[in-house]
C-alpha cells in the first residue's frame, strides 16, 4: 500500500518515512502543496498524511482540490494546528482524521492502519490462504504457526497477494503498490521479489500457499496440495 507523506519540515519527514517503511508501508514524500495536488490528481494512493501548513499551497487547499475531484482516498491530518478552528474545518472539507503534533509514533500508525482498514469496506484483521496468516494490527506473516522473515519489500508484494488471494494481481498493479516514483526499478523487479518469496514459501507442508504465473495476465497466490 502506497502512502504520500505531505510534510516540509525535512528531518520530520526523513524520520515518519523510515519509520513507516519499517513497518512494510510503501511511502513517497512531497515537500509542498503544488507538489502533493500534483501528485495526488495523476498517483494512486492508499492513504495521505497531510501537514497544513505547507509552502506553496497550504495543506487545506490541497484537502479541498482533492474532495473536490472526487477522490475518497483516506486522509490524516497531521500539523501543529491543533486549534478547535482548524481541527473543525480539516474536518469539515474532508480529512478522515486529525492527529496534532507533538504525537507518539505508536498513536500514528494505530490511526494509519485503522484508516486503511476502513478504506478496505471491512473491518478484517486476519487476512489467510491455507496455513500462510496476515496479521493486519501486527503487520506480520506467519507460515504454519511460524512468523515469516521477510524484507519490506517482500511484505509488500505478499501483502498485495495475500489480500487478494485467489485472484490474479498483475505485475504493474504490484510494482505501484511496492515501489515509489523515488525509486530507481521498473516493473521487471517484482520478479526478483515473486522469486524470493517462492523459496520461503516452498514446504512441501499441509497447507501449502504458491504464487502462480499466468503468462500476460498476473500472478496468483493459491493454496497447494501437499
Amino acid at each position: 500500500m502506497r502512502i504520500l507523506l505531505i510534510e516540509d519540515h525535512v528531518e520530520l519527514s526523513r524520520w515518519l518515512a523510515k519509520a513507516l517503511r519499517d513497518a512494510h508501508w510503501t511511502v513517497e514524500c512531497a515537500m509542498n502543496g503544488a507538489d502533493a495536488d500534483s501528485l495526488l490528481h495523476t498517483q494512486q494512493y492508499a492513504l495521505a498524511i497531510l501537514d497544513l501548513t505547507l509552502p506553496k499551497m497550504d495543506g487545506l487547499e490541497v484537502l479541498k482540490r482533492l474532495r473536490a475531484r472526487g477522490s475518497k482516498m483516506p486522509v490524516l491530518i497531521l500539523t501543529a494546528r491543533g486549534g478547535v478552528q482548524d481541527r473543525v474545518q480539516g474536518l469539515n472539507l474532508g480529512a478522515d482524521d486529525y492527529l496534532a503534533k507533538p504525537f507518539e509514533l505508536a498513536e500514528l500508525e494505530a490511526r494509519v492502519k485503522a484508516l486503511l482498514r476502513r478504506a478496505q469496506g471491512s473491518e478484517e484483521l486476519i487476512y489467510s490462504c491455507a496455513a500462510l496468516r496476515f496479521d493486519t494490527v501486527s503487520r506480520m506473516f506467519t507460515y504454519g504457526g511460524t512468523v515469516l522473515a521477510l524484507t519490506p519489500r517482500e511484505h509488500a508484494v505478499l501483502e498485495v497477494l495475500i489480500t487478494r488471494a485467489g485472484r490474479v494481481v498483475s505485475k504493474e498493479k504490484l510494482f505501484d503498490e511496492v515501489f515509489s516514483l523515488a525509486d530507481d526499478a521498473n516493473p521487471d523487479a517484482i520478479e526478483i521479489y515473486i522469486h524470493r518469496l517462492r523459496k520461503k514459501l516452498a514446504n512441501g507442508q499441509a497447507g501449502h500457499v504458491a504464487i502462480t504465473t499466468l503468462r500476460g495476465l498476473g500472478y496468483l497466490l493459491e493454496a497447494q496440495a501437499a
